[in-house]
This record gives structure tokens, C-alpha cells and sequence, in this order.
């Protein structure tokens, strides 16, 4: 399993791409003059750092969101654990420098802890053996101390755009036909000149949002040919440590998906004993298809049978993430062995009207990632502003 393998894996990660440098990078650009405002479509990574963006230029935003809250795959508690639990993204896979090109203003302290993997103290356990992390390509790979995505994003993008969020408001068609873009949601009618459109690939693929006109051949296709995996995660609380930092498992394919476990306490100041489970594709099926009961017993068992009958006897508590039955989310993320000129695809804006933010629309380098999203999202306020 290389590094690229294991990023995409781990779900809604990634490493950087070319983005602006500055928010002066922003204020040269020359603003189309026929355009007010902008309407964002979502309010996951992408979503809230194009209305966090727009609204640093000046631009008129509103967010439409559809669930009774802010943040999409970047879920937390904080009730499970004396640190907060990332129940969707979890791990920093690039330059903990992205954090700063984010906020995009130089008089912003970023003050958020990461911690890097110790490779010469950690190990994983792949199919009984003892592996190095950075054999396995664990190299830039850092955890969030004491904090998430979630709360990164919580603490220095959504105070100055709280106000625009509107949640629970579901699109259902957006009507691009004449100049002024018209979009019929669950809470009335809005109007904008221009729409980021950041939904998951999978909204798109069941029809959820109807396009007026429909959505030119091409960007259909590769919508309809993209392969969104299902996915879950747990986290178990133990009486105490009996695990590596990460139990990895071999034969993970594109047709079959990944899973692994993961010391979840890495690095925070605590107590608690807490393996993470993470599993994706065709191997979460086991875990998503079983009732509460029953599916912990057979993580129970699993791990049991890992580690010598350890596992069992020394369980406490556990919570368990379904991102597959999340209604605006329904699924994952978009597998990493998909055709980088699929991606290219989706990410193309269309009429200088519609443009289209988030982990799968990308330019094609890097997807399934917070920062791959959160940087797509600039990509798209860049090309609205110039």
C-alpha cells in the first residue's frame, strides 16, 4: 500500500495543488461586472471556504445547506472521548501550511496542533506482521491534537459567514436559462447571477438537484461513470492499550475498497484506550449491513481473533458512523483508482454560470480530500472573480 493508497483510503484526504498565495492574489483579480451575488450549494469543506472566500472579496454569498447542520463529511463529537472524535475526515495529509492558505489573510494565527507519526516508535500490523509506517507510506501524515477539521474550520471560517448558512434548505432544481439563475429549494425560491454547486457526486448521480437547462452530455457522463464507495467508521473504547498504532490488511482492490484500525488516542492528552475502525468499498459490507448488536460483536471478533482473544474482555463502549445512510451525503468518497479525466470533468464550470467545488472536483491531481475540497473551492472563486 503506497502513500496515495493509503490517503485515499483513510477517506476525505489528500495532498496540495497549485492555489493562490495570498488574499491580495484575490483583490487583483478584475471583477465581472455583471454579476451581485453567489449562491453556494452545500456547506461541507468546499462549500463553507467558497462563501468564506466570496465574502473576504465582498461578494454578496448565501449557502444553502440541506441537512440541520454545517460541515458534511467533517462530522465530530465531542461526547464519546475527552478529545473531540472525527466521525468523517480525520487525518492532515499535506503541509500543515494549507491551514494558513485557507483563511487566506496573513494577520490570522492558525494556532491548531498536529502531530506527525514517530517512525521509528510506531508500527503497523498488516495480515500478522510487523510493518514500518513509512514503508507503508505513512510520511506527512499528521493527527489533529485536541481538535478536527471540524473544529479548524468551526473556529477560523465559519464565524465570518454564519450568518449566510441557511440550513435545511434543499435544492431541487436550479434553472440557469436566462441571466439571473434561479433556484427552487425546500424553503422557497433564491435568485443569484452565479452558483457554486459543491454537493456530493452521489446527490448528483440519484438526480436530486434538477439542472434548467440539463447538464451538458459530457459532465453527465462522467457524473454517471464515477464510482462513490460506501463507507463507515467505529470507535471503540478499551479498558486498556492492546494494539499497534494502525492494523492494516493486504488485497485491498478497486472492486473490493480498504479498511483498517487505528489508534484513535494517538498523540492527545488522555486516558482513554480508543481503536478507530475505517472502512470503505465492498469490505464495509459487513459492518453497514449488520444490526447495532450484532455488528459490534463481529468487530469484537475480529479483533479477537488479531489479538489473541484481547479485544472481548477488555470492551467498554462504542460509536459507529454510517456514511452510506447519511441522506445528503450517501456514501464515502470517490475511490482512488478513478480516471483523473473524470474528475477534470466534473470540476468544469458550465456557461460561466454554474461551477462546481468539492473533494471529486478537482483538476484531476489529488481528490477525496478537506484540503483537496477546500482548495477546489478557491479554484472556483478564482475563475468567478476573473
Amino acid at each position: 500500500m503506497n502513500r496515495k493508497e493509503f490517503m485515499r483510503m483513510c477517506g476525505l484526504l489528500g495532498v496540495g495543488w497549485p492555489i493562490l498565495s495570498s488574499y491580495t492574489c484575490f483583490s487583483r483579480q478584475k471583477r465581472d461586472p455583471q454579476f451581485h451575488k453567489v449562491i453556494v450549494v452545500g456547506a461541507g469543506a468546499a462549500g463553507l471556504t467558497a462563501g468564506y472566500l466570496l465574502r473576504q472579496q465582498g461578494i454578496e454569498v448565501e449557502i444553502l445547506e440541506a441537512g440541520p447542520v454545517y460541515g458534511g463529511r467533517m462530522k465530530r463529537t465531542n461526547t464519546f472521548a475527552d478529545f473531540p472524535i472525527p466521525l468523517g475526515a480525520e487525518w492532515l495529509h499535506t503541509k500543515k501550511s494549507v491551514l494558513n492558505k485557507i483563511v487566506n489573510d496573513p494577520k490570522v494565527h492558525v494556532d491548531i496542533v498536529t502531530k506527525p507519526y514517530d517512525f521509528d516508535g510506531d508500527h503497523a500490523l498488516v495480515d500478522g506482521k510487523k510493518r514500518n509506517l513509512k514503508a507503508l507510506g505513512f510520511t506527512i501524515d499528521q493527527k489533529f491534537i485536541n481538535s478536527t477539521w471540524f473544529d479548524f474550520f468551526e473556529q477560523y471560517v465559519v464565524p465570518a459567514i454564519k450568518d449566510t448558512i441557511h440550513m435545511g434548505t434543499v435544492v431541487k432544481s436550479i434553472d440557469y436559462t436566462t441571466g439571473d439563475i434561479l433556484l427552487e429549494t425546500s424553503n422557497g425560491p433564491y435568485r443569484a447571477d452565479k452558483v457554486i454547486i459543491t454537493v456530493p457526486v452521489k446527490i448528483l448521480q440519484d438526480k436530486s438537484i434538477r439542472f434548467i437547462p440539463e447538464l451538458p452530455q459530457g459532465k453527465l457522463e462522467a457524473i454517471k461513470n464515477t464510482t462513490v464507495w460506501g463507507g463507515c467508521k467505529a470507535f471503540i473504547k478499551f479498558s486498556k492499550k492492546f494494539y499497534p498504532t494502525v492494523v492494516g490488511f493486504d488485497n485491498m482492490t478497486e472492486t473490493v475498497g480498504h479498511k483498517l484500525y487505528y489508534d484513535a488516542s494517538y498523540g492527545q492528552d488522555t486516558s482513554d484506550h480508543i481503536l478507530g475502525l475505517f472502512a470503505v468499498g465492498s469490505v464495509a459490507d459487513p459492518y453497514l449491513k449488520r444490526k447495532k448488536n450484532v455488528r459490534i460483536e463481529y468487530i469484537l471478533s475480529e479483533l479477537d481473533g488479531i489479538f489473541d482473544g484481547q479485544a472481548t474482555p477488555n470492551y467498554r463502549e462504542h460509536i459507529f458512523q454510517n456514511w452510506t445512510e447519511e441522506p445528503h451525503v450517501k456514501g464515502a468518497y470517490v475511490h482512488y483508482f478513478e480516471d483523473w479525466r473524470t474528475l477534470r470533468t466534473l470540476a468544469k464550470s458550465v456557461g460561466h454560470k454554474l461551477y462546481f467545488a468539492g473533494d471529486a472536483y478537482t483538476d484531476g491531481n489529488e481528490w477525496s480530500s478537506v484540503h483537496a475540497a477546500a482548495l477546489s473551492a478557491r479554484k472556483a472563486v478564482k475563475a468567478i472573480m476573473g
